[in-house]
């Protein structure tokens, strides 16, 4: 597939995609006969993860050792498993945090629960302020020529 078609399904920008590939996050494309970049499908898939590594905060440094150890073969299993556990870890104590917060947020929300419907007209003041008042005084101007 063409840059273009891979921008399209995968949401990425054709400026990112060949920045990607220049850094060594995804694997350099094959060229056709007029020297555009022909994808494999399967790119797709890598480009899903790797998105999904960005979504839970991986650092770009991160994902460029993953993917050297990705394209270094089988004999890099378990030194790829051992990132990825470490960045699990990390991504469950951010969710633990979250939770956190959000528990936080529904308890600051709960505490309004006690509070009736405002209608537009309503105020803080006591009724027996609402009376009218006066308007503030103010400077009169006089128009250039006018003396009163």
């Amino acid at each position: 597939m063409k840059i273009g078609e891979l921008a399209a399904l995968t949401g990425l920008s054709a400026h990112t995609i060949r920045y990607y590939e220049r850094i060594g996050l995804i694997p350099y494309a094959a060229r056709d006969a007029s020297g555009q970049r022909a994808y494999d499908r399967t790119v797709l898939e890598w480009i899903g993860f790797l998105g999904r590594l960005k979504t839970t905060g991986m650092p770009i440094q991160g994902m460029l050792r993953y993917a050297g150890l990705r394209a270094a073969g089988r004999a890099t299993e378990a030194e790829r498993c051992a990132l990825l556990m470490a960045h699990r870890d990390a991504v469950r104590a951010q969710v633990a945090e979250l939770q956190t917060c959000l528990l936080a947020l529904d308890k600051k929300i709960d505490g309004y629960s006690h509070m009736e419907p405002r209608n537009e007209h309503a105020t803080d003041e006591p009724a027996h302020a609402r009376t009218r008042r006066k308007p503030a005084r103010t400077r009169q101007t006089h128009v250039v020529g006018d003396r009163r």
